[in-house]
């Protein structure tokens, strides 16, 4: 076989394997779990094989005319260079974990059938997106990305938490994907076709007319699929769906699509400098503001989805730059990590009975119950918070070094003041990555109080799949940053010196300010009652936790616990983390300028309808009905009523005759 009919099996194994699995889920249960793992396994066998044979050489293309739309034409087409290969790698890396993961994991799932599916048409749509050469076909994936995500965040739909997540999650994400459908076909008008090496060729030779606003209507698409400020309030409230969903969708699809998709067509943004300074702006925002807000939750996963849009933030950041290796290097890099990070987190949340950092606090020998969960978890800490020689370091650094780069003028591919705005909010953000870090490790693992519950061992599947994650989250960097090159258009990644010491010099300082405020409210909080219910000056910030109903996976409910008193957030942010905890308000911002309006809206529309229109309609039967009221009085079925009716007129007509005669 080519390497081009390898590549077209890759997106096709997992959708088969959607497919057979909705048709025979119900039917022939015995058949789900292998439906699940086995084309996952074979669809990562064969990017692997891909990858191998394209070895960020020369890029491998094939196309075919899908359909005639007459001006601009639909092509089925492949374009796998470097970047293609590696991230579908990486894809089918991770969906394959959480495959296995989730056979343990939703083992009692009366859903579960459904649940692998969607799983596999996921990975499947994620895969089309990395591997396409046309941007209709690439839109497709996109968009089947979308409604994958909303059954799957609303899988648990008995909730009404699960049902409004993955509305909120559907619609913001479809909002973006409005602005971004129409710079798709500006795009195309101007370069005459879809593919993207068409349009490429046409933006080298400056044939692109409106760069800026092309560049800025597909960055809307980008900010909402890759959860970028202001459209990024989707992704926390996900967290309702099951944990290995959570992880599929931070570590490799869905929000990893936005990120693919400016790298894939950079030289589109580059082409206006006002671009590159909104995704710089955008990506540092999204960094600090994402990381302060993490520092205040509650819920652990809610701190690994704000963790997501934060590292999100520095991928945007490199791009912004103009180093589309150091982002995709840094894609390549989260994935791992971001994976272990959920997965663990499910295996800590069935051990706790809870989502709940402060319920967690309180509870002593957690890390002595899942000491598989315990290890692997912080080595995948460590590498999000970029502390070498873990992976996330080399890949955070390449960022910082890019942003350095252009900064200092040593690169004509962006601005030198993206480059500056970048740098600052890079290094800001590296301080709090490590100091939210610190923080869940502590709550989670260093709590006191009773002690924790045997829910016995975790299954096989899940433990194994921890410690495959945990090998690429503590050696992919070292590795990468030397061999990665030749496939990311042979632009260095090695750590620089400045940003290298800068960047560990702040994330040290922030875990051991953590610490020390961890330890300093410990000290205080000494003497404080244990596990009590909240009746807490401060319990707006709690979680509130409820059993879902297939998995036993805690969920929100209305269950409040009171903040643990020994929190380092407390100290560390002081009167803001009221607000970082609350998102900066962000959902209420949005509630006044566009939900109430339209909700007032539609009532108004209800209103008109319901006692204008109706009346008109109401009013123009009213009349024939009277008519025909007056009418069925006079058909009484009478012979003699109606001579004499008869009668009657004739005389009337008779009179009326001959008073008109007397009176000619």
């Amino acid at each position: 076989m080519t390497t081009i009919h390898l590549a077209a099996l890759v997106p096709l194994l997992p959708f088969l394997a959607a497919v057979a699995g909705l048709l025979v889920g119900r039917t022939a249960p015995g058949f789900v779990r292998p439906l699940a793992v086995l084309p996952a396994l074979a669809a990562l066998a064969l990017a692997i094989a891909v990858a191998v044979d394209q070895s960020g050489g020369r890029a491998v293309e094939a196309h075919t005319q899908l359909t005639p739309t007459g001006s601009v034409p639909i092509e089925l087409a492949l374009y796998i260079d470097g970047f293609a290969a590696l991230v579908a790698v990486l894809v089918a890396f991770v969906a394959t974990c959480v495959q296995i993961y989730s056979t343990g994991y939703l083992r009692d799932d009366p859903r579960y059938p459904s649940y692998a599916a969607l799983v596999s048409l996921f990975t499947s749509a994620m895969l089309l997106v990395v591997y396409s050469g046309d941007l209709i076909v690439l839109l497709v994936g996109w968009e089947v990305m979308g409604i994958c995500s909303y059954f799957l965040v609303g899988h648990y739909w008995e909730t009404p938490e699960a049902r409004a997540a993955s509305v909120k999650a559907f619609l913001v994400t479809k909002l973006g994907d409005v602005p971004f459908l129409i710079g798709l076909f500006a795009l195309a008008t101007d370069a005459g076709s879809f593919r993207i090496t068409t349009v490429l060729d046409t933006v080298a030779g400056g044939g692109l007319h409106h760069p800026t606003l092309v560049g800025l209507l597909l960055l809307c698409g980008v900010a909402g699929k890759s959860a970028q400020f202001p459209l990024h309030t989707w992704l926390p409230d996900a967290m309702a769906g099951p944990t290995p969903v959570s992880a599929l969708i931070h570590a490799a699809t869905m929000v990893a699509a936005g990120v693919y998709f400016v790298a894939r067509l950079l030289p589109v943004f580059e082409a206006s400098a006002a671009v590159m300074v909104v995704l710089a702006v955008m990506g540092a925002v999204t960094m600090v503001g994402s990381a302060l807000a993490a520092l205040a939750q509650d819920d652990i996963k809610r701190v690994l989805a704000y963790s997501t849009i934060g590292q999100l933030g520095y991928m945007t950041g490199a791009l912004a730059v103009g180093d589309r290796g150091a982002a995709v290097f840094h894609l390549l890099s989260h994935g791992a990590f971001k994976a272990l990070l959920f997965l663990a987190a499910g295996v800590v949340i069935h051990a706790a009975g809870t989502n709940s950092l402060a319920v967690m606090s309180r509870t002593s020998g957690l890390c002595r119950r899942i000491p598989d969960a315990y290890w692997t978890m912080t080595v995948a800490l460590l590498a999000l918070a970029a502390i070498p020689p873990f992976s996330g370091f080399f890949s955070k650094e390449s960022v910082l070094g890019a942003a350095e780069h252009a900064a200092t003028g040593h690169t004509a591919h962006a601005p030198g003041s993206a480059g500056w705005i970048v740098l600052v909010a890079g290094l800001v953000t590296a301080l709090l990555t490590a100091a939210y870090a610190t923080r869940l490790w502590l709550l989670a693992f260093r709590g006191r109080g009773t002690e924790a519950p045997d829910h016995g061992r975790q299954p096989l599947s899940m433990t194994v799949v921890l410690w495959v994650l945990a090998v690429p989250s503590l050696a992919f960097g070292g590795f990468a940053y030397r061999s990665l090159p030749g496939w990311f258009d042979g632009r260095d990644l090695t750590p620089t010196l400045t940003t290298s010491v800068l960047g560990t010099g702040l994330a040290l300082v922030g875990g051991i300010l953590t610490y020390g405020a961890w330890t300093h409210t410990r000290t205080r909080a000494a003497g404080a009652p244990l596990g009590a219910v909240a009746a807490h000056p401060e319990a707006d910030a709690a979680l509130v936790e409820a059993e879902a109903i297939a998995t036993h996976e805690p969920a929100f409910g209305d269950i409040a616990y009171a903040p643990d008193p020994a929190d380092p957030a407390r100290l560390l942010l002081g009167p803001l983390r009221r607000h970082a905890a609350e998102g900066f308000h962000l959902d209420a911002v949005y509630d006044t300028l566009f939900v109430r309006p339209v909700l007032a809206a539609a009532g108004l529309v209800q209103f008109l309808d319901r006692e204008v229109v109706d009346t008109y309609v109401r009013g123009a039967a009213a009349a024939p009905r009277l008519l025909g009221a007056a009418v069925r009085r006079a058909q009484t079925g009478n012979v003699q009523t109606y001579v004499s009716a008869l009668l009657a007129g004739t005389v009337v007509l008779a009179v009326a005759v001959l008073l008109v005669a007397t009176g000619a």
